[in-house]
């Protein structure tokens, strides 16, 4: 299978401006996230897929793959499946732009789930620890089945504790998919669906279509860049793993 990395990424994120230009350490946040997804070795290619000039700069001029998009797009899965749409590929990754601390061996065992032709569609999640995450809702959970297929994605908390007895386990929805090529334009030609809207999750929209996401744990990936104090958080991350 020919399998090709996107990183799909927009200057003028909502909760955080230019997030993606931000200084970590020694590079901007989308040159880390770029780097080391190409330094997986997993990929015939990687790009950033963006409508920036800047961002499309800033990763062209340091050696990179970049490739141009509309920037009319309702999220990144649109503006990948505009760039893919013409290429002779089998499987897409979508890593996040603002997922600085990508590593290989969870996109290694996302890729593996595709060895089973029912696999449409998989991404990765991680335990949620900390309660004051599980109720951020920036930080999106995800209820699964015995067998990690997803049953439901949330802002809220999923389960509601409500037996204090039991303790569940918090997964949080890390934002990196893996997709079929035709899975993935199929999506695109779909309307936003009801619960999509109200949560403002896009993979939402697969399972009101009753295409389950098959998800993969990963132990910690580092911090996702959503806001500025999650920036703060990186710093102190790579500060502390570099020792």
């Amino acid at each position: 299978m020919k399998k090709i990395a996107m990183i799909p990424a927009r200057y003028a994120a909502t909760r955080f401006p230019a997030k993606l230009m931000q200084q970590l350490g020694n590079k901007s946040v989308i040159r880390h996230t770029y780097d080391n997804t190409l330094a997986t070795g997993l990929f015939e290619e990687v790009y950033v897929v963006t409508d920036s000039d800047i961002i499309f700069n800033e990763i062209t001029s340091n050696g990179g793959k970049a490739v141009m998009s509309k920037k009319n797009h309702e999220s990144g899965s649109d503006r990948i499946a505009e760039a893919i749409a013409d290429m002779d590929i089998d499987i897409v990754v979508n890593v996040q732009g603002d997922e600085p601390f990508v590593q290989k061996d969870p996109l290694e065992k996302l890729l593996a789930t595709f060895a089973d032709e029912n696999v449409q569609v998989a991404s990765l999640m991680q335990v949620l620890t900390e309660e004051k995450f599980v109720n951020d809702p920036n930080y999106v959970k995800v209820a699964i089945d015995e067998n990690f297929n997803s049953l439901f994605f949330s802002r809220s908390p999923i389960p509601y504790h409500r037996d204090k007895t039991v303790k569940p386990v918090y997964y949080e929805h890390i934002g990196v998919y893996a997709f079929r090529k035709q899975a993935l334009l199929n999506f695109t030609s779909w309307p936003m669906t009801p619960l999509e809207a109200a949560e403002k999750i896009e993979c939402l929209r697969y399972l009101e279509h009753g295409i389950p996401l098959k998800m993969v744990v990963t132990a910690y990936m580092g911090v996702e860049i959503d806001t500025p104090e999650d920036l703060e958080r990186a710093a102190k991350f790579m500060a502390s793993n570099s020792k």
